[in-house]
């Protein structure tokens, strides 16, 4: 068996031939692969409730030699979540690839993402999200690192139909400025993916102690700031790149400004209707 191939792959291909001590096991290597890849054998049998020997058997039901094998199928499939940027990139440019080839590789690792995105987040939560963002007193956003442009563009939106809507930590502000005062009646939205930023989990951290509701939207279970979460969303962000794909965060952001654009109703038109008159007596736009 080759260990780069997918676990999800393998599994589904001989799932209708496994026992169903076997398929109870199968499952939990599925939905836990950063467990899996991670963790001991026993630790991995305590979580489950699996027995070692059943996870063994299934790496040789499955077509693998011994389950060592297995758990390098599961690390090779989150992505090398271990690996640096600069490990990745070598990978990249070691592959004979012309742009057709990344091209195509790319588009499909982003499709997938939002498909996946879209068939595994729960709508209550969601909508519970949502509520508390347009309802909230103040709303605040942060990202750190590759996540500093997507909050940045969720900020961009939102200043045309909200005016309770900030930016934290921009341009060297203080990122303990815009988390004082933060009270139940707030919420504060992170985004951070693979590798963590420690400013986004210590913030989420000590927001959850000034007790406003917290969103966080990351790539794994294993991010820290999710404990803290009350909305805790985990994206796909896998990519045939040496960077996170922010494709499927994108359009969950897109989907929360639209659902709260919605909600608002009449209110949102009207302020959108405003800045865009504001904007064209600016001449922000070009016109012909």
């Amino acid at each position: 068996m080759n260990i780069e191939t997918r676990i999800e792959d393998v599994v589904s291909e001989r799932y209708t031939d496994l026992s169903q001590t076997l398929r109870a096991a199968a499952d939990f290597v599925v939905a836990n692969q950063m467990d899996i890849a991670t963790r001991s054998l026993r630790s991995v049998s305590s979580s489950s409730g699996v027995s070692p020997a059943a996870f063994s058997r299934l790496a040789r039901a499955l077509g693998f030699d011994v389950y060592e094998d297995l758990r390098e199928a599961c690390r090779h499939g989150l992505w090398d979540r271990g690996a640096s940027f600069a490990e990745r990139a070598e990978r990249l440019s070691d592959a004979t690839q012309d742009s057709d080839t990344i091209l195509n590789r790319h588009s499909s690792a982003c499709m997938n993402n939002i498909s996946e995105m879209a068939g595994c987040i729960s709508p209550n939560r969601l909508g519970a999200a949502v509520d508390a963002l347009q309802s909230a007193r103040n709303v605040v956003l942060f990202g750190a690192f590759s996540s500093t442009g997507i909050v940045e563009y969720m900020a961009y939106l939102a200043q045309y139909f909200a005016s309770n809507w900030t930016l934290a930590g921009r341009m060297g502000a203080s990122l303990g400025s815009a988390l004082a005062g933060l009270g139940a009646e707030d919420v504060l939205l992170i985004v951070t993916k693979t590798p963590y930023a420690r400013r986004a989990v210590l913030a989420a951290e000590m927001a959850q102690k000034a007790a406003p509701q917290v969103i966080v939207i990351t790539d794994s279970h294993a991010c820290p700031a999710i404990q803290y979460a009350n909305f805790p969303f985990i994206i796909p962000s896998d990519s045939p790149q040496f960077f996170s794909s922010y494709a499927a965060t994108i359009a969950l952001m897109e989907t929360m400004v639209a659902m709260v654009v919605a909600q608002t109703g009449e209110a949102a038109t009207n302020r959108i209707s405003e800045v865009e008159g504001q904007n064209r007596r600016l001449g922000e736009f070009w016109t012909d």
